[in-house]
């Protein structure tokens, strides 16, 4: 914990702190996964998405931003997640895994959001244009200008907050969001696009998978699909995946077998080589 000034997780896959072993060997050839967490998740429910990989070999580092900068910094249209996004791809030459094909795990719009600016620092930060790129995994996201889902996810962050305290940090949210994020965002959307929008149109060519429901309360199934069709007419690899019925990031507690399953065949698919 707090590699970078970050408060995130890194699990070296095992074997790669050993020198001149076949161990060492090996760990270097195995994919790096970065798990970016959705808004209040704290570490030890992400730690049970990474032993999905962890138990491949792989080395993994778990992160999710502050909720204070996924609600009301990107909302006021402050760029404050650039500097964690930029900070993550760093640790992979901090831990000289920079070699490796890395995979993306990105769970809710908080992920997405942090995702957002790691994508642009992909792309126009050296030396961060050299690093491999296999695959991105979307979980119970993205999702578009979707006030009632953000004031559910919110909530839930909230929940063991003052009640004051709680109900002025939701109309703060919600005014704010009404009027820059919907009212306004015909012209702010020059300032600063949504990431929705700017995910639409992104310039990585990479894999993708994503993993949604008709049952999530918070991101909407068809904002899912519709991102997943966009990508795939770009040219992108896309897979999509409807659970049905499992509620907002809860896919994996509902259908572990099946979700693991999903998550590793993904990634042996992409490992290998595929376009920036």
């Amino acid at each position: 914990m707090g590699a970078r000034g970050l408060e995130a997780a890194v699990e070296l896959a095992p074997g790669a702190a050993r020198e001149n072993s076949t161990e060492r060997g090996h760990a270097d050839g195995q994919p790096v996964v970065i798990l970016l967490g959705w808004a209040g998740c704290q570490d030890k429910y992400l730690a049970k998405y990474s032993a999905i990989y962890s138990q491949k070999g792989c080395t993994v580092i778990r992160y999710t931003a502050s909720w204070r900068m996924i609600f009301f910094s990107e909302t006021f249209g402050i760029r404050s997640l650039q500097t964690p996004a930029r900070r993550l791809l760093e640790l992979l030459f901090d831990y000289s895994v920079e070699n490796r094909p890395v995979l993306f795990h990105v769970f809710s719009n908080g992920g997405v959001m942090l995702y957002r600016y790691i994508i642009e620092a992909l792309h126009t930060h050296k030396p961060f244009k050299d690093l491999k790129v296999a695959g991105t995994i979307f979980d119970s996201a993205p999702g578009r200008r979707n006030l009632r889902g953000g004031l559910r996810a919110l909530a839930t962050v909230l929940v063991s907050t003052n009640v004051l305290l709680k109900y002025f940090l939701l109309f703060a949210f919600a005014a704010t969001a009404v009027v820059l994020r919907i009212l306004l965002y015909p012209l702010t959307r020059f300032i600063h696009e949504s990431h929705y929008d700017a995910l639409l149109k992104a310039p990585s060519r990479w894999p993708e998978l994503y993993l949604y429901s008709q049952a999530d309360a918070i991101i909407k199934a068809s904002e899912v699909k519709h991102m997943a069709d966009a990508r795939q007419q770009l040219g992108v690899s896309v897979k999509a995946v409807d659970f049905s019925d499992s509620a907002h990031v809860s896919h994996m507690r509902a259908y572990p077998t099946y979700y693991g399953n999903l998550c590793t065949t993904f990634l042996s698919d992409c490992v290998g080589g595929s376009p920036r």
